[in-house]
């Protein structure tokens, strides 16, 4: 939001440098984002003074030039020559001197010393339009005779320059969306720091009285919830023109373009004290009716921008009794404008619910600066103050007669908040003691009534443009920013408190996998929790009805609270595919939400839930094409080998876990870890039905862990060290033809079953699948780890182990050795 020094100034007299202004307005919450210099013309006339012709003859090789000495206040007259017919001995110009930049629009010229049909010329005389005066171009400006040769252009001129605040201004600090409020806060921070002795001040409106009572309308509210209060009036007889120079250049100093005298004052006076205006024309409001209300669903409205919209049935609208004239608080209807050939205004000044307009504003897709103002909370107790203000102006400037009272329509009045506030706990949360009369000269300065005190307790009444301030902590905070937290000194006094965190650490642990993942090659990503409900449209794998929808979402595709991270990770491999980024390695720590409903009218907190997960995505090739280095495609076993990396990083074997296949669409092929009939991971390829939905073309490889439910079984794990084996380990391999449906996780489980104690590690090193080796057979070649902690293990020994084994796959596996 942009902020003109000197507007504030009209409020508050002060003369400090604009960068101390800034400091301060930061340090109560104003935070400054930037500050720029403003100038009424462009460039500011830097270089160009002021001069006088003194003599003026015929180029000698061009007949439409002429050939001047011009006196502009030095030692010695410049030559100049200027094209402009109407040029001539004793003239007062203005002259752009050598270096001096002029702008004509949107192009600059540099005035340079030079020949121009060999004469020599030291500066140009000037048209209005060289200048940013004016647009014609038909000659030079002739001045009046009382200039004096040698005064600067910008003080002849009187070039208005100012500074232009850009304040980040957060939602809860609407009464700070205008110049006086503002002011207001400035005012009360340097009556407490800065010795101070007055509060700002808006202009006064005691001298508004109507001139007749010919041209009432009636007010008609018939939808009191989002318009709790409106006000109008009307005046007769005004004519549309430009605004005078001084409402443009304050316009123009925030960043807005004058149109009309008329819009341009409601402009000037939401932007002077934050409450918006409309005005409509007068003489476009059938039967003298204005009515605020709600118009049925899909009704058809065409706005100012002229694009005609389809309304919701929520969308409060202000209407005559036969059609509406403009979105309420939003946009104005093409209709009912002011043009160029208005005679009579009426000017509405209203309070609308925020939570209403905030929503018709994103449903509509329109951010005016009234909605802005309007969504945040306008002050209900400004309406009359505003109208009153803009009508006066507007009869001083457009000319006309206040053609009717003021017509306020306020059926349920918005009382003020009151918050109990005691002493104690605003030195305890402020930390450090603040004199009773300075706190309650920060209240008064701040508007804050004290209607109760006895020492120790107070009882505040909050003013109703204070929309923010709800509680005693607001309160305290409002003393704070007044008193300034540079002057809470830092106590050299700590305190520390020692913390035992629940173990497992979990920030702990997901740095140590995440230090893992990204040493392994991958690459951390972080997707948006919103995404579009659409995604979970027709989908078997995840519960629509347990999605988490918005109840104000920003747009269509992020009105969801994620239920996986599948389609974030999906959407960030097609975002790099696109840009030839072909080969990936993705991991994401996320929280996915889930809704449960229940016979409760209002769900409350307990039906909702959030689960942590980290996922992983593997696409493209295993490693970058080099001459000294092959590279493989990417396939199920690296993601699996993943998955089963950070599970055994973390002390869980995945041996140890029940394994399996998911019925999931999303998977094509896929292997699933259970840990007490409870899913701790899954990993496969994804199928070509989800791929397709991203336009996907190449295989992508998806890691899902449970990482809550990781981290319960871990919480009691501890790590435990043991001697090294004093005796040498054995290792022997077995070919076994096995049926293609039997998988190295029977092998393995048998195999440890058998010979428990002896066997320290198992390895399928090849697989081998021929019509060779009969219908529907495969070749395992599986390597065995064997060692006796106890003794040197003898052939003897080993041998029996292998038989053991061998008949156990035999029997089970129906297993034959090769």
């Amino acid at each position: 939001m942009k902020i003109s020094y000197n507007w504030i100034k009209d409020y508050l007299n002060i003369d400090l440098e604009p960068a101390r202004v800034a400091e301060i307005l930061t340090a109560i919450g104003l935070e400054i984002e930037g500050m720029e210099e403003w100038v009424s013309v462009k460039g500011g006339l830097n270089g160009v003074v002021i001069g006088e012709v003194l003599t003026c003859k015929k180029h000698p090789d061009a007949d439409k030039l002429s050939v001047t000495t011009v006196d502009i206040g030095g030692l010695q007259p410049l030559q100049i020559v200027c094209g402009a017919p109407n040029v001539a001995a004793g003239q007062k110009v203005p002259v752009a001197t050598v270096g001096t930049v002029v702008f004509k629009g949107a192009e600059s010229l540099e005035i340079k010393k030079s020949k121009i049909r060999g004469v020599l010329s030291e500066g140009m005389i000037c048209a209005e339009d060289e200048l940013g005066l004016g647009n014609s171009h038909a000659g030079i400006m002739v001045l009046n005779h009382d200039a004096k040769p040698g005064t600067p252009a910008d003080s002849y001129f009187k070039i208005i320059k100012d500074h232009v605040f850009e304040i980040g201004l957060t939602p809860n600090r609407i009464d700070s969306g205008s110049h006086f409020g503002v002011a207001r806060d400035l005012a009360a921070y340097m009556n407490i720091n800065a010795g101070l002795d007055s509060k700002a001040v808006l202009p006064s409106v005691s001298d508004f009285k109507p001139d007749n009572n010919k041209n009432t309308y009636e007010v008609i509210i018939e939808n009191t919830i989002d318009c709790p209060r409106y006000t109008g009036i009307t005046i007769s007889g005004v004519t549309i023109g430009e605004s005078p120079d001084w409402l443009k250049n304050k316009l123009r100093a925030v960043g807005l373009n004058p149109i009309n005298n008329v819009v341009d004052i409601t402009n000037f006076v939401q932007y002077e004290a934050g409450q918006p205006l409309h005005a409509f024309d007068a003489d476009k409001i059938e039967g003298k009716k204005v009515i605020i209300r709600n118009l049925p669903e899909k009704s058809k409205f065409t706005t100012l921008d002229n694009v005609e919209r389809s309304l919701s049935s929520r969308d409060l609208m202000i209407c005559n009794p036969i059609e509406g004239m403009c979105i309420a608080g939003v946009f104005g209807g093409i209709k009912s404008g002011i043009t160029a050939s208005t005679k009579n205004i009426f000017l509405e000044s209203a309070y609308f619910n925020p939570v209403a307009i905030r929503k018709t504003s994103k449903r509509h897709g329109l951010k005016t600066d009234a909605s802005f103002r309007f969504e945040r909370g306008a002050d209900p107790n400004i309406t009359i103050w505003a109208l009153k203000r803009a009508i006066m102006l507007i009869k001083e400037i457009a000319g006309g007669m206040i053609s009717s009272e003021v017509v306020d329509s306020y059926p349920n009045p918005i009382k003020n908040v009151n918050v109990d506030v005691n002493y104690n706990n605003i030195n305890r949360l402020i930390g450090k003691k603040i004199e009773p009369d300075t706190i309650k000269k920060i209240l008064s300065l701040l508007d804050i009534e004290i209607t109760y005190h006895d020492g120790v307790n107070m009882t505040l009444v909050i003013p109703s443009y204070r929309v923010d301030v709800k509680q005693e902590a607001d309160v305290i905070e409002e003393i704070l920013r007044i008193y300034g937290y540079n002057n809470v000194e830092v106590d050299l006094h700590v305190n520390s408190t020692l913390s035992y965190p629940e173990k497992p650490n979990k920030e702990k642990v997901i740095n140590i996998v995440s230090d893992l993942l990204s040493a392994n090659g991958f690459s951390e990503i972080m997707c948006n929790s919103l995404c579009p409900a659409a995604w979970y449209d027709q989908n078997e794998d995840f519960d629509k009805e347990q999605l988490v929808m918005l109840a104000n979402p920003l747009s269509s595709d992020l009105n969801a609270m994620r239920q996986t991270l599948l389609f974030g990770g999906l959407n960030s491999v097609i975002w790099n595919i696109n840009r030839q980024n072909l080969d990936l390695k993705l991991y994401e720590f996320g929280h996915c939400y889930f809704y449960h409903k229940s016979d409760q009218p209002y769900p409350n907190v307990t039906n909702f839930t959030e689960k942590t997960s980290l996922d992983l995505f593997i696409s493209g090739n295993t490693g970058r094409q080099s001459w000294n280095s092959r590279t493989n495609t990417s396939d199920f076993f690296n993601i699996k080998s993943s998955v089963e990396m950070i599970l055994s990083r973390l002390g869980v074997k995945p041996e140890s876990l029940t394994t399996g296949e998911t019925d999931k669409k999303y998977f094509a092929e896929s292997t699933t870890y259970i840990f007490n009939n409870k899913l701790v991971a899954e990993a496969g390829r994804i199928s070509k039905s989800y791929l397709s939905k991203f336009d996907i073309g190449q295989d992508v490889y998806w890691g899902h862990i449970e990482w809550d439910h990781l981290l319960k079984m871990i919480k009691k794990h501890s790590i435990s060290f043991t001697e090294l084996s004093k005796y040498p380990s054995v290792k022997r391999d077995l070919a076994l033809l096995l049926d293609r449906g039997i998988k190295f996780s029977q092998v393995r489980d048998i195999a440890l079953r058998t010979e428990k104690n002896i066997i320290h590690d198992i390895n399928l090193f090849d697989v081998y699948e021929n019509d060779s080796l009969g219908k529907n057979k495969k070749s395992y070649a599986v390597s065995f780890i064997l060692r006796d902690d106890l003794k040197t293990m003898t052939d003897k020994n080993i041998d029996k182990i292998m038989n053991n084994l061998i008949k156990a796959f035999e029997n089970e596996l129906n297993a034959q050795i090769r």
